[in-house]
């Protein structure tokens, strides 16, 4: 949930604020820049969410993540067996990005053992199946965030929606952000789930 909204008309100072605030930082700018370039697929800020989720349905198929048609209130986003896919486009790629990010012990467990995501229906079970310290699961979802965002900005969707719903671009004249998403970007790169360029690959973490 998006800490302070960001209003549409306010949104290109916003974004000229934080892609100054990384001038010493050439790499993460490089890849900002793509991020705010999805905003030619949002015009005015403002985009059907979901049209672009078969996109995201065919690249878990192409990973070989199983996937169901289902709404997660039914259950789990993530059983330890499928991704229940009718959701937004972006969570269906942040699902993703997870599964990319977790463990491989921790895929098999229900929201990949953090606690309920937003979607999960069956919360109190998420809970119980949490196995992970709050340093682990902010960190997990930091970088699952920042994966899915950089997996929308690769299949041409809004990516800027979610960059800005997730909370990267609180404060952007603040260094600490800045260096948030740097850091995350790098750790990213360490695991081998970005390439040389920023891009997402089809592999999971590295340990």
């Amino acid at each position: 949930m998006i800490l302070t909204p960001i209003k549409p008309e306010a949104m290109p100072g916003v974004l000229a604020v934080f892609d100054a605030g990384l001038a010493a930082f050439p790499f993460a700018r490089r890849v900002f820049q793509r991020i705010a370039a999805t905003a030619a697929f949002c015009p005015g800020f403002s985009a059907d969410l979901h049209v672009g989720r078969r996109k995201a349905v065919a690249l878990a198929e192409a990973m070989g993540i199983a996937v169901r048609d289902e709404d997660p209130a039914v259950a789990y986003s993530w059983d330890g067996h499928v991704i229940r896919t009718r959701s937004e486009t972006s969570v269906v790629f942040h699902e993703i990005a997870h599964w990319q990010v977790a463990p491989a012990e921790r895929r098999a467990l229900p929201d990949f053992g953090l606690g309920a995501g937003p979607e999960t229906g069956f919360i109190d079970d998420a809970n119980r199946a949490a196995c992970v310290d709050f340093p682990v699961k902010e960190r997990e979802e930091n970088l699952a965030s920042l994966l899915g965002i950089l997996w929308e900005a690769e299949y041409d969707e809004p990516a800027i929606l979610a960059f800005a719903e997730q909370n990267w671009l609180e404060l952007p004249e603040r260094a600490n952000t800045h260096q948030h998403f740097v850091e995350h970007l790098e750790m990213l790169k360490a695991r081998g789930l970005i390439d040389a360029d920023g891009r997402p690959v089809r592999a999971l973490r590295g340990e």
